[in-house]
């Protein structure tokens, strides 16, 4: 069972101005300098933000650390532990546009605050749109998500974006291209497996309660 690749356009998810600051590496509420630059750089983003998602649903079987969907392989301890038990995955590709990554360009030159900023809200606005999608199929196929899984998490390899990007054409389908030296643009993108099951509850991307990596300057407060 492979299906047919399709295409979804977002309104805005609801924002978390909690999650920006964190991603720009405030710890605690921000003082009223950093609040108010944040609002000016939420305004300057609005209406340049568009939120684009692409996907298609394959079979997986899982063997040992080999991760069988059908059109292509991925050798991954990490995600085979995750898709244990499932028996089919979503693929998907998400992006909130490029025209944010051209404010973050210009901003780098013109104000390195505002252009921390505008990176932090890029990568809150990329996580939000992927909950919100996680949700919604979620609740329209009556099953529990895992975990989404991207490449370069644990030992997914990276170059299994070529796999992906072939599979979904996501430069003709959301816009979304990959280079040479496998780096996405536009950056605030995302490509995750999600693998389906009919129990537990849905779930989000991998948190930080989840990850090893305890120094990340973006690690939550747990």
């Amino acid at each position: 069972m492979n299906g047919e690749v399709l295409s979804k356009s977002y309104p805005p998810p609801p924002l978390c101005r909690r999650d920006m600051l964190r991603y720009a590496g405030c710890r605690g509420e921000a003082d009223g300098e950093t609040a108010a630059l944040l609002e000016d750089c939420l305004r300057e983003a609005e209406g340049k933000l568009a939120y684009r998602v692409c996907y298609r649903e394959l079979a997986v079987t899982i063997c040992g650390d080999i991760c069988d969907f059908g059109l292509f392989r991925v050798e991954s301890r990490s995600l085979a532990g995750n898709l244990k038990g499932c028996d089919t995955v979503l693929l998907f590709a998400a992006t909130v546009g490029v025209e944010l990554d051209r404010l973050i360009a210009r901003y780098g030159r013109l104000s390195p605050a505002k252009a921390l900023l505008l990176q932090a809200i890029g990568a809150e606005r990329i996580e939000a749109l992927c909950d919100v999608f996680c949700r919604e199929m979620a609740q329209e196929r009556g099953m529990a998500l895992r975990p989404r899984f991207s490449p370069g998490y644990g030992d997914v390899p990276l170059t299994a974006q070529r796999q992906i990007f072939a599979v979904l054409d996501c430069p003709g389908r959301i816009g979304l291209t990959l280079n040479d030296s496998l780096l996405m643009s536009p950056s605030k993108s995302v490509t995750a497996f999600v693998g389906l099951t009919a129990g537990g509850p849905t779930v989000g991307g991998c948190t930080c309660a989840t990850c090893e990596k305890t120094d990340c300057l973006y690690r939550g407060a747990l």
